[in-house]
């Protein structure tokens, strides 16, 4: 009978070496109440979309409505379609970011979805065939991307009969450079987007983003559309986070081996060890989400010890040295990545927190927190 190495664990017993994405619910509650109270005249609502930020609307937007969301945001109708269904018979407005589109009629007013419009054609294409269908206005005060553009804008502040009869239920417009807190261009959107509000002051406002919030008062107006604050993001750089983390991977360790002097690691052979070295191979990769960018800067932890990613991140497996790590360690074991570090992450990526969100992998055993 072989006997196992300390190291190696007993097979009969361990648990299967399937990597963990730990959702905290409680933790995106906490983050809604932390922004409602740094915009405490405004309603803070939720942008949701791609599948509620990767982390699975069905238990996104119920956390959210429970603690007092009404206005939720998303991209595509589909994704209205996974909003209004996870909300259950909670009352709230959705709305859909791509415009009004005809063929998808049938489907805002059964689903009661209201289009954000943002050009003075769509405005027409619903005036001609869905008049009573509530909607938003978008205007483009500096990004260049999608809402009315400045001549647009002029005419119809010039003449605001074109919405007459029209059920316009909130005008908004999104900044570009809002994580940049000194930015000119930020005070210009506020200038522009004011002037537009004055045009229609019965009508809600929405201007900030997550970052936005926290460029004061002067851009909360009457509703938030917050992101990523509520999955544990960070504020500009420079300032500590009010908000807590979200989201964490527990991945185990698969195999421990200790490199000599002119060992490589991975792949392409993009790291060669200069001396004695404790690796950890740990069973995650980029098909989990974890991006191939992050080999040679990103890193995970063990307990609190900061485990550096050793050579290239694989389809299914990274490489992590413990050598900082004191307790012994054995195959099973967790390495955890994220968490309070999701920031310091993307930036090893040269990324956001954004994109690496919304590719964590189908292959998680998720573990939704209360």
């Amino acid at each position: 009978m072989t006997t196992p190495r300390p190291d190696q664990p007993d097979r009969g017993t361990a648990a299967r070496p399937a990597p963990r994405l730990i959702i905290d619910l409680g933790a995106i509650r906490r983050n809604y109440a932390t922004l409602q109270s740094l915009a405490p005249t405004a309603h803070v609502g939720a942008v949701v979309k791609a599948n509620g930020y990767g982390l699975a609307a069905a238990e996104v937007v119920p956390t959210l409505a429970d603690a007092g969301c009404r206005c939720f945001y998303v991209a595509h109708t589909s994704e209205a379609r996974e909003v209004r269904e996870a909300l259950g018979e909670r009352p709230a407005d959705i709305f859909v970011f791509n415009g009004f589109w005809p063929s998808e009629l049938d489907e805002l007013r059964t689903l009661s979805l209201f289009p954000v419009i943002n050009d003075l054609g769509q405005l027409e294409a619903l005036r001609q065939q869905a008049p009573d269908l509530p909607f938003a206005l978008h205007f483009d005060t500096g990004m260049s991307r999608l809402g009315l553009d400045a001549d647009e804008t002029d005419a119809l502040i010039a003449d605001p009969t074109r919405l007459d009869g029209l059920h316009l239920r909130q005008i908004m417009s999104h900044l570009a450079c809002a994580d940049a807190p000194d930015h000119p261009l930020n005070a210009r959107q506020q200038q522009r987007f004011d002037r537009i509000r004055r045009a229609f002051p019965a009508i809600p406002a929405s201007l900030s983003n997550s970052a936005g919030t926290v460029l004061g008062p002067d851009y909360h107006y009457d509703v938030l559309r917050p992101g990523l604050a509520l999955f544990g993001g960070m504020p500009p750089v420079g300032q500590p986070s009010p908000f807590e983390p979200v989201v964490s991977i527990e991945a185990p360790i698969l195999q421990i081996r200790t490199l000599r002097a002119g060992d490589t690691v991975g792949y392409g052979a993009s790291l060669t060890v200069d001396g004695p070295r404790r690796v950890a191979t740990v069973a995650a990769g980029y098909a989990d989400g974890l991006l191939r960018a992050f080999g040679n800067g990103g890193f995970g932890r063990i307990g609190e010890a900061r485990v550096p990613i050793l050579g290239r991140v694989s389809m299914d497996l990274i490489c992590v040295d413990i050598d900082a790590v004191r307790a012994p360690l054995k195959p099973g074991d967790p390495v955890s990545f994220l968490g309070a570090d999701i920031e310091d992450m993307a930036q090893s990526a040269a990324t956001i927190p954004y994109e690496f969100l919304v590719r964590l992998g189908i292959r998680f055993d998720r573990d939704y927190r209360p």
